[in-house]
């Protein structure tokens, strides 16, 4: 390596004598855990490689060993910090099919209820408060003229088909004088360190304030839609009404009051959903459209071993395989043969003229690239084990130390389905529905592309990936509506049934049991085997461990890596385009106990033993 530079958020690149600059991004931030990109960039700032890394490691799958089962979804629940209560949900879920329990229906219309306001509360944070500075520059948003701004506001909520959460000008002129006197004071907090003043921001100064102005709101908003959340489940984070068989918020069921109270919150989300977070995504996509259609980030097998053999979609499109197991019941059959809302299914290489089945002996997990001792072949989830193996970073002579991408890089495993890669999350849940001919994803998918003026190929791409998660979340929004009234309904005729008894002693000696289902961020499974009433195994699959993980044992290149190569950087120093494409992803990496530094140092080791109390 000839030059090494540095930059203001810590990330940093080498220059070889190829002309080939080796970007580190570490941390990513604005995500849930720890991430790090790695990145091979030409001398066309053309990113023609790269690598993903996890580099904390958490071992809930081995604390849970030798609990009893019922209590496994209050611990797994801690998995995540965000979607607390779909692995609680999934962990139970796993228990009833181990013991064939069928839930009642208000028990089931509870549990859709917490999970959409999960789904809906987790979007809107990810967009505005996670994502959407990827796309909005807050500095050029004290540029704007507020009554240009109010105007352009107008426009975008009509092209959604509803009035702006934000209209007056006076509102946004406030909002403006906020941020010039931060700017100013030099004291922009939460919006400091951005890339303000890239190349690649696309919104014009009026455009940036609506954003600026949204996402301020939307901090107002999140607090209403986890108060949704607790009515039912208790408590937001880490709901605690949902049991095996069922729910324990009978009073909840029982009061009339109670269920209006989340109609009155829900209405006010939808409103906000409606009324800002499409028009925002209308807004951005349109301005972005041009990288979500040109084809700039194609991926060529002949490049990388077992990826795609075709290129399609534009930057950020990476592999364009997707899976979805599908999710929220909406009859009362049982867990695996109830219709639901979400579809499963599974669309290969770029090919949308196919759905196939999903078939869930073909899920695996290959530990070749990752920190863990493995058989030697991917293993299924009932038999996986997670033992971690860590070996270190490369330490070079430039002070710096890098994954050492041949051999283990990650504390993530490398999820495969039936030997390939597959991305999961809000984009697939709307390709695998459009694809397999569902009407109500057609038609919200079909009203986003016709009122954008957007081609179908616009969600093959960063772009795109962002808009599926705002389409779902008015779909998600609007079905919330219909399930609420319900259950009021249900409730109003006298069925107050919200659990089904089991025997514990009988149904718990020798069995397994699997939850698959969705999390906000895509494909989730639990499974478990049950022995003597404890668990005997358990390994959870998140849906960032299906995009995140590291290469397969054939090289498969991963969902975060291939989005990212052949993504253009308009200036290595500011990796903003890598930021973009990770973020669209919205990753959560579970922390963990083990700590390294940029250079390599070991900072702390902690020994936990999963044996004591958790």
């Amino acid at each position: 390596m000839s030059r090494k530079h540095n930059n203001k958020d810590g990330n940093f690149h080498t220059t070889d004598e190829n002309g080939n600059k080796h970007i580190i991004v570490d941390p990513i931030t604005r995500i849930e855990g720890h991430l790090r990109i790695e990145a091979i960039i030409d001398s066309n700032n053309k990113i023609i490689d790269a690598y993903s890394s996890s580099t904390m490691f958490r071992g809930i799958e081995t604390i849970v060993k030798g609990r009893d089962p019922r209590d496994v979804g209050l611990m797994t629940m801690r998995i995540c910090g965000v979607c607390t209560g779909t692995h609680y949900q999934r962990s139970i879920e796993a228990v009833e099919d181990a013991f064939d329990i069928t839930i009642p229906k208000n028990a089931r219309l509870v549990r859709n209820l917490i999970q959409g306001c999960l789904y809906v509360h987790d979007h809107l944070v990810h967009f505005y408060h996670l994502h959407a500075l990827d796309f909005v520059d807050v500095v050029d948003a004290t540029k704007a003229d507020p009554v240009a701004t109010a105007k352009e506001a107008q426009k975008w909520a009509d092209v959604a088909g509803h009035k702006p959460s934000i209209s007056g000008a006076a509102d946004f002129k406030a909002i403006q004088d906020r941020i010039i006197k931060f700017v100013k004071e030099g004291r922009l907090g939460i919006f400091g360190n951005g890339y303000w003043g890239n190349n690649n921001y696309k919104l014009t100064p009026e455009q940036n304030l609506i954003g600026v102005a949204h996402y301020l709101k939307a901090l107002d908003v999140q607090r209403e839609m986890a108060k949704m959340q607790a009515i039912f489940g208790g408590k937001n984070p880490h709901p605690q009404s949902l049991v095996v068989g069922g729910v324990t918020c009978v009073q909840d069921i029982q009061n009339p009051a109670r269920i209006a109270l989340f109609q009155q919150l829900l209405q006010e989300t939808n409103e906000f959903i409606k009324g800002a977070y499409l028009p925002d995504i209308y807004m951005a996509g349109t301005m972005y459209a041009a990288e979500a259609t040109d084809g700039n980030a194609t991926f060529h097998a002949s490049n990388h071993k077992g990826a795609l053999g075709k290129a399609v979609g534009g930057t950020g499109g990476g592999i364009l395989s997707y899976m979805a197991y599908g999710d929220f019941r909406l009859d009362d059959t049982g867990f695996y043969n109830a219709e639901t809302f979400f579809k499963s299914g599974v669309v290969l290489d770029g090919d949308i003229s196919k759905l196939h089945e999903l078939d869930e002996t073909k899920v695996t997990e290959d530990v070749t690239h990752s920190w863990y001792e493995g058989t030697g072949a991917p293993e299924h989830p009932y038999d996986g084990t997670t033992i971690p193996k860590y070996t270190g970073l490369d330490k070079r002579d430039d002070g710096y130390a890098y994954l050492k991408t041949d051999e283990k890089y990650s504390w993530i495993k490398s999820p495969l389905y039936d030997g390939k890669k597959v991305e999961v999350g809000p984009l697939a849940r709307i390709v695998v529905g459009y694809v397999g001919g569902d009407k109500r994803t057609i038609k919200y998918a079909g009203n986003f592309l016709k009122r954008s003026g957007l081609p179908l190929t616009v969600l093959f791409s960063t772009v795109g990936r962002t808009a599926a998660r705002a389409i779902e979340t008015e779909m998600i929004g609007d079905a919330m509506v219909e399930w609420a009234a319900e259950l009021a309904k249900n409730a109003a005729s006298g069925d107050l049934r919200t659990w089904q008894d089991f025997d514990f002693d009988k149904v718990s000696v020798d069995c397994k049991g699997r939850s698959l289902s969705e999390a906000p961020r895509g494909a989730l499974g639990h499974w478990m085997r049950i022995k003597d009433g404890k668990v005997a195994n358990f390994q959870a699959v998140v849906p960032s461990t299906w995009n995140a993980g590291p290469r397969g044992p054939n090289g498969e290149v991963g969902a975060y890596e291939a989005a990212i190569i052949g993504t253009v950087v308009a200036n290595p120093e500011e990796p903003l385009e890598i930021i973009r494409t990770v973020h669209s992803f919205d990753p959560c990496i579970a922390c963990s106990v083990h700590i390294m530094d940029t250079q390599g140092k070991e900072l702390a080791t902690y020994k936990v033993d999963p044996t004591c109390a958790f």
